[in-house]
């Protein structure tokens, strides 16, 4: 109980959620055992980071800066215009295609909310949207990024849990398309009580053809990733590397917009952003170790299935719990604390590893754009000046639309591991 009051009481005061963590693992070790423990704190932090695959996270990270930072976003953006802005509600069916195309690069919620906060927040407003609908449809569209691979969460997943990471990114390409195309379903319903506006004309078939080839170099790096892995060709730290060096030959020789100003400033970043996961990661070794000593994760699992025998039932109170503690905590620290508590839960109710990792991604992705702490809503927020609140309420349907495909896929197994199963990283 201690250790948890500290916790909480470090988050409350505005402690970063990695030192917290690490405070209250120290304060588990000293309590179970006094100061001699505290020697085992040093090997708990290395143990927890000497893992391989984690290298693929700061390549992923800096290839998606450099993708970002040559001017991708807005061939992207045209391109899904030319392809949907003809619909009622044009711009917004653009901002969530975007979204899908956005995600193959920087497979981050938070950049694609501040890209399209900056970019087509200001257009849609100019085309008549109120700006609070149009903060909330690129939020809703945000958490595309980290579901359709390549998505950070799933290479922290993969390492601390020994699951497949391929297999990961082969089960997050449905549920991403079927979030876009639910959210879609959503503005079309509204559209017209909303008097959303839409283009004056569909683009002919020569647009779309020069709008496509002016974005293939930028579609190609997804291919390139996802070919790679799904194809056994590249483990997924290799396909990141070969991503950064393709992003680098794009931007320094085809688009010509890559700085050696530039790129320190995107290597400073990026080093920024893995240092934050990996003190959250480090730290949370830790805290781990000490829930395992305390045996709280069985505790859980045998309250959890004292509540409920029954499969699905289960599995709702694990999405359930997700969402909660979603609402209050970082997702990165979330999945590291939880994942080795309640992946065995699901393992005892017939859930495959896999299985479980795309309801884990789903249900902490949606978690970036639920208040009060959701990551997307500050960015939009601060980007575009709108209030959180009002962001929030317009927000409603499409949290609904992405809760109930979580659901769809934590309980049809099938679609779940589809895709994962054609590409052989599944039985």
């Amino acid at each position: 109980m201690i250790v948890a009051l500290v916790f909480i009481g470090f988050v409350l005061l505005g402690m970063p959620i990695g030192f917290a963590i690490g405070a209250a693992g120290v304060i588990g070790l000293i309590h179970m055992g006094g100061d001699q423990f505290l020697a085992i704190g040093p090997s708990r932090i290395f143990n927890g980071l000497n893992i391989f695959p984690f290298l693929a996270m700061p390549f992923f990270i800096l290839a998606g800066e450099i993708m970002n930072h040559t001017g991708i976003t807005d061939r992207l953006v045209r391109l899904a215009q030319v392809l949907v802005g003809h619909f009622r509600g044009g711009l917004a069916h653009t901002n969530m295609l975007a979204s899908v195309f956005f995600a193959g690069l920087t497979g981050s919620a938070t950049a694609d909310a501040a890209a399209f906060g900056r970019t087509l927040v200001p257009a849609m407003v100019k085309e008549g949207y109120k700006r609070d609908y149009a903060c909330a449809v690129t939020a809703a569209g945000s958490i595309i990024g980290p579901t359709i691979p390549p998505s950070g969460l799933m290479v922290v997943y993969g390492s601390l849990m020994g699951v497949s990471i391929g297999g990961l990114f082969a089960a997050g390409i449905l549920p991403g398309l079927i979030i876009c195309l639910v959210c879609m379903a959503v503005i079309a319903v509204g559209a017209t009580r909303n008097s959303l506006p839409k283009a004056e004309r569909r683009a002919n078939l020569r647009e779309i053809w020069d709008v496509f080839v002016s974005s293939l170099t930028a579609l190609l790096m997804p291919l390139i990733i996802l070919g790679g892995i799904l194809g056994g060709v590249v483990t997924p730290t290799e396909a990141a590397s070969i991503a950064v060096a393709y992003a680098l030959f794009i931007g320094a020789f085809v688009y010509r917009t890559l700085t050696v100003k530039a790129l320190y400033t995107m290597l400073v970043r990026t080093a920024r952003i893995t240092g934050v996961i990996f003190v959250i990661i480090a730290f949370a070794g830790i805290l781990g170790w000490w829930m395992s000593f305390e045996r709280i994760p069985q505790l859980l699992a045998e309250t959890i299935l004292g509540m409920a025998d029954n499969r699905y039932l289960v599995i709702a109170i694990i999405i359930g719990f997700l969402l909660i503690v979603g609402m209050v905590m970082d997702i990165t620290a979330i999945l590291i604390i939880l994942a080795p508590v309640l992946v065995p839960l699901t393992a005892q109710v017939g859930l495959s590893p896999i299985h479980a990792g795309i309801i884990f991604v789903l249900a902490l992705n949606i978690s970036l754009m639920t208040p009060p702490v959701g990551a997307c809503l500050f960015v939009l927020s601060s980007v575009t000046g709108e209030k959180l609140e009002r962001i929030a309420i317009k927000l409603a349907p499409f949290l609904v639309a992405e809760v109930a495909v979580l659901f769809l896929f934590a309980f049809w197994e099938s679609a779940a591991l589809f895709l994962p199963r054609a590409f052989g990283f599944a039985p």
